[in-house]
């Protein structure tokens, strides 16, 4: 019985690796949008757009950025903390064309916010790079 167990156990094991394997991996996406954050929090948003998608910079020019990178994080203060939360890979988004992209959120605290959650937005650009196309906070 216990041979018929560990037996069992493996072979769930194997299709659990089988299916996980179908789903790309959020790992790269999760290192551009940090290093994007890192910029964003040094408030250099000359630099935060250049490294955008091109979609953010269609959508946004750079002065643009520039004025909506001080006047929401401005206020907020140093980063304190930025605890990932979510990751989530998905093919469509509201708004936006077909492709990659993984959602991620952190929850984050600032010297002048507690409590706030970050979104960003990565999508893989048409040169394999995973670029970030949107950024929130709540």
């Amino acid at each position: 019985m216990l041979r018929r167990t560990a037996i069992a156990l493996a072979a769930l094991s194997a299709g659990s690796l089988a299916f996980a394997s179908s789903t790309p991996s959020t790992e790269p996406a999760k290192v551009a949008a940090l290093a994007w954050l890192n910029l964003v929090d040094a408030a250099d948003s000359r630099t935060s757009w250049e490294q955008a998608s091109v979609n953010f910079k269609s959508a946004v020019s750079s002065a643009q950025w520039s004025q909506a990178l001080s006047g929401v994080r401005g206020p907020l203060g140093a980063l304190r903390q930025r605890e990932p939360k979510t990751a989530q890979f998905t093919k469509t988004l509201p708004g936006a064309p077909d492709g990659q992209y993984v959602v991620l959120q952190y929850q984050s605290s600032f010297q002048s916010k507690a409590n706030a959650m970050e979104t960003v937005t990565v999508v893989l650009d048409q040169d394999g790079t995973w670029r970030v196309v949107g950024y929130f906070i709540k």
